[in-house]
Order: structure tokens, then C-alpha cells, then sequence
């Protein structure tokens, strides 16, 4: 058993860190959870298992960091595309077509 686990820590470790550099890439941000992306693959790399600690315990805490959607019309009047399109209807019932 004491075989085992010097075996099991390491592959922890590599798995974790793995892990963290990966969500890291991803993140959409270029300063996700108050830190540069440099700043936290750095701190993964040069402190095992306390950065990627640190980085799932303060995306944990942070929440999911998503880019704001643009907003939605709320009604067709709101949407500038649909205006466009009922002005030149406008036009061309103005001007003698349908």
C-alpha cells in the first residue's frame, strides 16, 4: 500500500496541474479572477498543488466567469435591424411600390 501512494500523489499532481493550465487557456478573460493568465499558470507551475489549489478555490469562490451577452430587443420596435427593415418598407410603399 505505501507503494501505492507514492505512486497515486504524483499522478494526482500531474492531473491537477494539468487541469488548471488547461481551464486557465480557456478562460475568456485575460485577467480571470483578479489575476493575469501569466500570473496563474505561473503560480500553477512554481508551487505544486497549492496554485492549482488556489486557482480552483478562487474560481470556486468567484463563480463562473462568462462574457456579457449583448442585450435583446425586447419588443420588434427595440431591435435596429427590424426598424432598418420597416423603414424601407416604408420607402417603398411611399414611392409607388407595393
Amino acid at each position: 500500500m505505501h507503494g501505492d501512494m507514492r505512486l497515486l500523489l504524483p499522478l494526482f499532481y500531474i492531473a491537477l496541474t494539468v487541469y488548471a493550465l488547461a481551464d486557465i487557456v480557456q478562460q475568456p478573460s485575460e485577467n480571470p479572477h483578479h489575476l493575469p493568465k501569466v500570473g496563474w499558470i505561473l503560480l500553477v507551475v512554481f508551487v505544486p498543488y497549492i496554485g492549482a489549489g488556489a486557482w480552483l478555490l478562487v474560481k470556486y469562490l468567484d463563480g463562473p466567469q462568462r462574457r456579457p451577452l449583448p442585450p435583446t430587443p425586447l419588443a420588434p420596435d427595440d431591435d435596429p435591424a427590424y426598424r432598418v427593415w420597416l423603414n424601407e418598407q416604408e420607402r417603398r410603399r411611399s414611392l409607388g411600390g407595393e
